[in-house]
C-alpha cells in the first residue's frame, strides 16, 4: 500500500498543490504546529468530524474480517480501523493493493511501504471508523503474535541504527543499461531520496526517459507483488495466464479440468524460448472480476491471448512494452506518455541519421532484447522455486520469508542481481536502500532462527537451476492430474 505518491484521477485525497508538509517538519519528522496539511475541504471537514478516540466505535476481528469485499473494504492499522472502499480507486497505489489487504490487519505492511508513516496517517484520519474491540489481540488469531511484535522490534532496531539512511552516491553509479532497470526499482520503492517527490521525478527520469516505460504503470503491478507475494492470483508476478503452471496448486488444478494449451510438461524446457514471465496483458485489464481479469482462471476464459506467444527474450522489448503503453493511453498516465516520449526521440535523433528508422527501432530491440533475459532470470530465481499458496493471512515476516530467497552475496552477484539477490530483506524492508541489505540479514537470519522458519541461501548459478527444477516438478504434478483423471 502506497500513499506516498500523488494519487490518481481527479478526486485524489492529497494533491501535490494542496500539500507541501517537507518545510514544515520540526528536526524529529512529526508535523509542527503550523505545519497543517492542506487538504480539500470535503476531507478537512470529514477531519473535523472525527470523535476523540475514547467515543469511537470498537469491533472485533470477526466484524472486521467481513468486510472484505471488492465493494466493502475495512483493513486495521496500529489497531485502528479505516473503512477504505470509497477512496480505493483513488489510491496510488492501486485498488487492487487495498482489495488484497481488506478484512485483514495491515500494519506492517502499511508500514514497509511507506518510508513516513507519520506524513500518511494525516490522510488516514478521514476513513478512520473505529477501533479493535480492547478485548481484541493486536492481530488476527491466527498469528503468531510473539513474532509479530519481534519483527516490528527488530523494525525498531534498524531505524535506530540509521539502516533506511540512502548513499546517494551509490545509487548514481548505476546509471547503466540494464543496471536503469534495478535504479528505477529502487526508487518506485521510494528507497533513494527522503522526499518520495524526488523518488518519483527521478523514477519517471530512469523508467521513462533511459527505459521507456511507464512508471505508474510499473509501480501499481509492483505493490501488489510486495503486498501479497506468491499468493495465487493475487500476485501478478505468479498469474501466468496459460503459458505456464507454477507451484503446487494450479498445476493440479488445470490438469484436472483437462486444461492444455501448451505442452506443459516441456514447460522446464521452452523456460528461454517460450513467454518467460506473467501475462501483463490478462492480468492488468480491468473487468466485474478482478481475479478473473488477472489471469481469467483460465477454467472460465477458455482462450490465449496472441501475445502469449511472445518469448522470454521479447519480455521487455515486446511484450511488458506494449502492456505498458496501453495502461498509459488507457489510464491517461499523460505524464508518463511524455516521459516516454523522450526516450524515442532521443534514440531517433542520437541514432535515426546512422541507423535510419527501421534501423533505430531494431537497435532498440537488440538492447531490451539482452537486458530481457537478464532480468527475467534475476526476478525469477527468487520466487518461482519458492513456496506458493491461496490467501493464508499469515503475518507480514512468515510470508515474506517462506516466498523469497536469497542469492550469495559476493561483488558479481550484488552487481548482477542489483541486489536482489538479498530478496528476503528487500522483502521484508522495500523502502530500505540495498547497499544495507547485507549489513541487515543476519539480524533477519536469527529471528528467523528464533522461530523456526527457514533462511534460504544458495549459489547463483543453484538458483538459475532451480527455477528449471521448479518447472519440471509443477510440469510431473499437471502430467499425473491430467493423465491419471479421466475426462468430464
Amino acid at each position: 500500500m502506497t500513499f506516498e505518491e500523488k494519487p490518481e484521477g481527479n478526486g485524489s485525497l492529497v494533491d501535490e498543490n494542496q500539500l507541501d508538509l517537507s518545510a514544515k517538519h520540526q528536526a524529529n519528522g512529526k508535523p509542527a504546529a503550523s505545519g497543517r496539511a492542506k487538504l480539500p475541504a470535503r476531507q478537512e471537514a470529514n477531519a473535523k468530524c472525527g470523535l476523540p478516540s475514547k467515543s469511537l466505535s470498537t469491533y472485533t476481528w470477526q466484524e472486521i474480517q467481513r468486510h472484505n469485499q471488492k465493494t466493502d473494504k475495512w483493513l486495521v492499522i496500529n489497531r485502528k480501523v479505516y473503512d477504505v472502499t470509497g477512496w480505493a480507486d483513488r489510491h496510488p497505489g492501486g485498488r487492487r493493493v487495498l482489495n488484497h489487504c481488506a478484512g485483514e490487519d495491515a500494519t506492517d505492511v502499511f508500514r514497509a511501504m511507506h518510508p513516513d508513516p507519520d506524513i500518511v496517517r494525516l490522510y488516514l484520519k478521514p476513513l478512520l471508523i473505529g477501533e479493535l474491540a480492547p478485548e481484541e489481540p493486536n492481530q488476527e488469531r491466527n498469528k503468531n503474535s510473539q513474532l509479530v511484535e519481534d519483527f516490528q522490534e527488530l523494525r525498531r532496531t534498524l531505524e535506530t541504527m540509521n539502516m533506511f539512511n540512502a548513499n546517494l552516491g551509490f545509487f548514481f553509479l548505476h546509471l547503466a543499461q540494464a543496471q536503469d532497470s534495478f535504479l528505477q526499482h529502487d526508487m518506485g520503492h521510494l528507497s533513494v531520496f527522503k522526499k518520495s517527490k524526488w523518488n518519483r521525478l527521478m523514477q519517471n527520469f530512469v523508467i521513462g526517459h533511459l527505459k521507456g516505460f511507464s512508471a505508474k504503470w510499473w509501480n501499481n503491478q509492483h505493490s501488489q507483488h510486495h503486498v501479497k507475494t506468491n499468493i495465487y492470483p493475487k500476485d501478478p508476478d505468479v498469474v501466468f495466464g496459460p503459458f505456464f503452471v507454477v507451484g503446487d496448486l494450479q498445476p493440479v488444478k488445470y490438469g484436472k479440468n483437462k486444461i492444455k494449451y501448451i505442452d506443459y510438461e516441456k514447460q522446464h524446457l521452452y523456460f528461454c524460448t517460450e513467454a518467460a514471465g506473467q501475462s501483463p496483458i490478462l492480468k492488468d485489464c480491468t473487468s466485474k472480476d478482478d481475479y478473473q481479469v488477472l489471469e481469467k482462471d483460465t477454467l472460465d476464459q477458455g482462450q490465449s491471448s496472441p501475445e502469449g506467444q511472445i518469448g522470454a527474450a521479447l519480455l521487455m522489448p515486446v511484450y511488458l512494452n506494449l502492456d505498458s503503453i496501453r495502461a498509459m493511453y488507457r489510464r491517461g498516465y499523460w505524464e508518463d506518455i511524455a516521459w516516454v516520449s523522450t526516450f524515442y526521440i532521443r534514440y531517433f535523433i542520437t541514432f535515426g541519421p546512422f541507423y535510419g528508422i527501421f534501423g533505430t527501432l531494431v537497435l532498440i530491440y537488440l538492447v531490451k532484447l539482452l537486458e530481457s533475459l537478464w532480468v527475467a532470470y534475476v526476478t525469477q530465481m527468487s520466487h518461482i522455486p519458492m513456496k506458493m499458496s491461496t490467501e493464508e493471512n499469515q503475518d507480514w515476516f512468515s510470508s515474506q520469508v517462506l516466498a523469497t530467497c536469497n542469492v550469495e552475496q559476493s561483488f558479481f552477484n550484488d552487481w548482477f542481481t542489483g541486489h536482489l539477490n538479498f530478496q528476503i530483506e528487500h522483502h521484508l524492508f522495500p523502502t530500505m536502500p540495498r547497499h544495507n541489505y547485507h549489513k541487515v540479514a543476519p539480524l533477519v537470519k536469527s529471528l528467523c532462527a528464533k522461530h523456526g522458519l527457514p533462511y534460504v541461501n544458495k549459489p547463483i548459478l543453484k538458483a538459475f537451476g532451480d527455477i528449471i527444477r521448479a518447472l519440471k516438478k509443477s510440469a510431473a504434478l499437471w502430467m499425473d492430474a491430467y493423465y491419471s483423471h479421466p475426462e468430464t
